[in-house]
């Protein structure tokens, strides 16, 4: 019985994913019309995503040690320390977008954001 469950779980997103099309234009990974700003583009939108995503946990654990502190206020200026760090952490990764745009427009990349 467990056989056809993994069966199941593997059959339903390969079907999913079977019917997907790239739209046209859009240059195929190794079809020789990446380039590099493109690859790197990617990478960066990889990055950011887990970015944002550590970034809402790190909000979520400091507001939960925040709660928690109960007014110990050792605890609560390390839960106003790990809220710094996490919107630090933020502005840098968006400075790091803005790097990205500058460089795409520097260069008169074609941007698709």
């Amino acid at each position: 019985m467990v056989k056809y469950l993994y069966a199941v779980l593997f059959l339903v997103p390969a079907t999913t994913l079977a019917q997907f099309t790239y739209p046209s234009g859009t240059n195929l990974p190794g079809d020789g019309g990446t380039s590099l700003y493109t690859i790197i583009q990617n990478i960066m939108r990889w990055l950011l995503s887990i970015l944002g995503f550590v970034a809402v946990i790190g909000f979520v654990i400091s507001g939960i040690l925040y709660l928690v502190a109960a007014g110990d206020e050792d605890a609560q200026a390390r839960a106003k320390r790990a809220m710094i760090y996490s919107i630090t952490g933020v502005i840098v990764g968006m400075a790091g977008l803005v790097v990205l745009y500058a460089v795409g427009k520097f260069w008169n990349a074609n941007s698709n954001f």
